[in-house]
């Protein structure tokens, strides 16, 4: 049996039936409490936020004070100033001007500028590939501010785009206000050279126990790039609905979809929907890593298709959050004409690198069945030109694809031996990536009294899910095996934009410094003071956000 080491508890707790829809209400009326008044957070002996920043943002950011923060940082000179007068210049390169493009319209609606974008090198404000520069690697970037001229250069359009949002972080946070704002607009002398700590920083969210809408996981996008992440994972399938269209199984979304936690109608996307979701992403040089979970968590594939469990009976559909009482037949070869299909299907629909197979859970297959199906299923993500992106317990009753990916989820607590697997995985050749839930998991509670998410991994308060290091957390696994971190936020609890806020920040903006930051160049009291400074940009974005009193939040 593939169950949770005892150093574990289970994932997930059934809530109360019934009355869902207001449960959510109250709960959100709750939180956004919480979130403007502060809940007990720190823990004895903890230290106190320090006094709270002035209620006004400086007129001039100092150059670097940004999250995440910047590998190199020479401040020096006077500042660049973005005038009416402003022209944003490229070069010939074709992946430079959707970038440039992509910087002048979030900066024209607050400044009221034109800010043209043409080419020629003599305009003032520049971004400009350069092949040589390799020290840069795939995402790194250079910003020179100057009086005269701000350049931004960078080896990729995907490292452009990493410095365009220094560039918005420099500049004072109303640049992010839909409308006018009669202000100066400068950025702080100096040079910032920048490049990630880690290639994979990703965000997972969850819409498969609450389904959210193409223009919602669009706004999501757009937050988690604001702060250099690079990797979408969508959770799709689960116990309580299925949320992407396989055209070979269409009862997949006739009836799998039709159901979510507390009774909801559910939801599901198009294969055009999805393809959409794929590109906005892209733009932004985020990467999808989509999710097909099995062999547990598949109640409603088996409410779809009976053949698939080994009594060939359809389960009820599953409304609650309890997990484990779910799997797919190991015998029976429709289970893998099934995850044939539906692997072919969804890796047409995605350009990225990554399957993500799950296995995680998967509490009625034995371990032998287990071992079984992943053994057949693995092949197949490969058949389809990708590669096996799995929760650890892959690494458990089973051995990893070549090149596989593990995303660990375990506690601090998780026994040796469940880490020791990891390590052995990692030293075979498969990348980590870290993904603690007392850590990472944007769904636990703040604090005992935080309305909203779950506590099965304990509270993590925004200090906790800052301190520690992706590179050094699991013991036996080198950082040369560690391809990044992810912050996962899972829906059980969560059923608005407004909740995927409110749980989401302030703490993802710290996991993504961890990905991208030296880990040398952090530490807790002066970061607490770098998001401090990034409620403006909350207020002016419309992100709702939990404030932690552990943050020395401007004064109100």
């Amino acid at each position: 049996m593939v169950t949770r080491h005892s150093s574990l508890v289970t994932r997930h707790r059934h809530p109360p039936k019934g009355a869902a829809v207001r449960r959510r209400l109250f709960a959100s009326v709750l939180l956004l409490l919480a979130a403007a008044l502060g809940c007990t957070e720190a823990g004895p002996g903890a230290s106190g936020p320090g006094p709270a920043l002035p209620a006004a943002e400086p007129e001039l950011r100092p150059l670097g004070r940004i999250v995440p923060l910047p590998s190199s940082v020479e401040p020096g000179g006077a500042p660049y100033a973005l005038t009416a007068a402003t022209r944003i210049g490229v070069s010939g390169h074709p992946g430079v001007r959707p970038v440039a493009e992509q910087l002048a319209a979030r900066l024209r609606p607050a400044t009221g500028f034109r800010l043209p974008v043409v080419t020629d090198p003599s305009a003032d404000l520049v971004l400009r590939l350069d092949p040589a520069a390799t020290a840069l690697g795939d995402e790194g970037y250079e910003l020179r501010s100057a009086p005269t001229r701000l350049t931004l250069t960078a080896r990729t359009p995907a490292g452009l785009f990493r410095g365009v949002q220094t560039v918005r972080q420099q500049l004072p946070a109303a640049i992010e206000r839909p409308t006018v704002q009669h202000r100066a607009w400068r950025i702080a002398g100096g040079t910032v050279t920048d490049v990630p700590r880690f290639p994979y920083r990703g965000a997972m969210l969850d819409v498969a126990r609450h389904f959210f809408t193409v223009d919602e996981v669009k706004a999501y996008v757009d937050r988690i790039a604001l702060y250099k992440l690079n990797t979408l994972h969508l959770h799709l399938t689960d116990d309580q609905g299925w949320r992407i269209a396989i055209a070979s199984r269409p009862r997949l979304t006739g009836v799998g979809a039709a159901t979510e936690v507390g009774g909801g109608p559910g939801g599901f996307y198009t294969k055009e929907q999805y393809r959409e979701l794929v590109r906005y992403a892209a733009a932004r040089h985020i990467e999808v890593v989509p999710e097909i979970d099995l062999p547990g968590h598949t109640n409603a594939a088996l409410v779809s298709y009976p053949e698939l469990g080994c009594d060939g009976k359809a389960p009820e559909p599953h409304t609650g959050i309890e997990v484990g009482f779910s799997t797919v037949c190991a015998d029976g070869e429709a289970t893998y004409a099934f995850v044939e299909d539906v692997l072919r299907e969804v890796a047409a629909l995605t350009p990225g690198r990554h399957l993500h197979i799950g296995g995680d859970e998967a509490e009625s297959t034995t371990a032998a069945d287990y071992r079984a199906l992943m053994t057949r299923i693995q092949p197949l993500v490969a058949k389809h030109g990708k590669k096996v992106m799995a929760w650890h317990q892959l690494t458990g009753d089973a051995t990893p694809a070549p090149g596989a990916l593990i995303q660990y989820w375990g506690l601090d607590r998780t026994t040796a031996e469940e880490k020791e697997k990891v390590a052995e995985a990692a030293k075979a050749g498969a990348g980590i990536v870290v993904s603690p839930a007392d850590r990472a998991y944007l769904d636990m509670k703040y604090a005992d009294d935080t309305p909203l998410g779950l506590r099965w991994a304990g509270t993590v308060s925004v200090r906790r899910s800052y301190e520690w290091d992706p590179g050094t957390y699991l013991p036996g696994v080198p950082e040369s095996a560690v391809r990044g971190v992810e912050a996962p936020l899972w829906t059980e609890t969560l059923a608005t934009p407004e909740e995927l806020d409110l749980m989401a920040f302030p703490r993802l903006p710290g996991l993504a410094e961890l990905g991208w930051s030296p880990a040398g160049g952090r530490d807790w009291d002066t970061y607490k003071v770098r998001l401090a400074e990034q409620a403006h940009r909350f207020e002016a974005l419309g992100i709702g956000w939990y404030r932690s009193p552990e943050v020395p939040w401007p004064a109100r």
